[in-house]
């Protein structure tokens, strides 16, 4: 099959990638679907429970038509643009774009530090608020709030009770499940699931519950 022509501004405009794969979606809305991971290296926080500490530095310095190139092998219409923090690069903003244009179902997973304003609407924001055992709580950008709509969500990492009676006043104060879906997930070897499962259920917190399925099934491993 011909390689696909692209032009200038695709040759040209880049990104520093850690790695793009194909794997199932561990978290969120789309789990379990198959999808493709844009993993753009480089980020501003160091969370202390961290799982991707690889992508901070190194990477591959990729021109978009590359990317895109290597996207359209896969057999998927899913596709995970994540980090590190993908809103440290602005070209990211760029490949967002291309890729809603050319059909793909597109999510962003973010930290929560850094504007949303400009990304594409038809990109699906999976955006982190940082509780007080991540170290980075004051780098929340509460200002992302008023922009999430209903196809967007909010995802809260538990380490401990303190970080779950954190995010409970926080969801109750913003009235966050009226925004989008809120998903409470726990530190995998620090906080016990069936105890935040049960935290949850006392409360009658309107959030969802997950685990991270890529973890239950192939365990920390990169490029899954």
């Amino acid at each position: 099959m011909p390689r696909p022509k692209h032009d200038a501004g695709l040759l040209t405009t880049k990104l520093r990638v850690c790695e793009i794969f194909f794997s199932l979606q561990g978290e969120a809305a789309r789990v379990g679907l198959p999808s493709v991971f844009i993993r753009l290296t480089g980020c501003p926080l160091r969370c202390t429970w961290c799982d991707t500490p690889y992508a901070f530095t190194g990477g591959e310095i990729m021109p978009l038509a590359l990317i895109l190139d290597k996207v359209r092998a896969l057999p998927t219409r899913h596709v995970c643009v994540t980090g590190g923090e993908p809103l440290a690069q602005k070209n990211c903003l760029t490949l967002f774009t291309l890729l809603c244009d050319e059909g793909y179902d597109v999510a962003l997973e973010t930290s929560g530090a850094l504007d949303i304003g400009g990304v594409d609407k038809r990109v699906a924001r999976i955006l982190d608020l940082k509780t007080p055992s991540s170290g980075e709580m004051e780098k929340n950008r509460w200002e992302n709030l008023a922009l999430l709509t209903q196809k967007d969500e909010i995802k809260i990492v538990i380490a401990d009770r303190a970080d779950y009676d954190w995010a409970a006043e926080r969801i109750r104060e913003h009235r966050l499940p009226t925004r989008c879906s809120v998903l409470l997930s726990p530190v995998q070897g620090a906080q016990n699931a069936t105890e935040l499962a049960e935290w949850i259920l006392a409360d009658g917190l309107d959030v969802r519950f997950q685990m991270q399925l890529h973890k239950l099934l192939w365990g920390n491993m990169q490029g899954k």
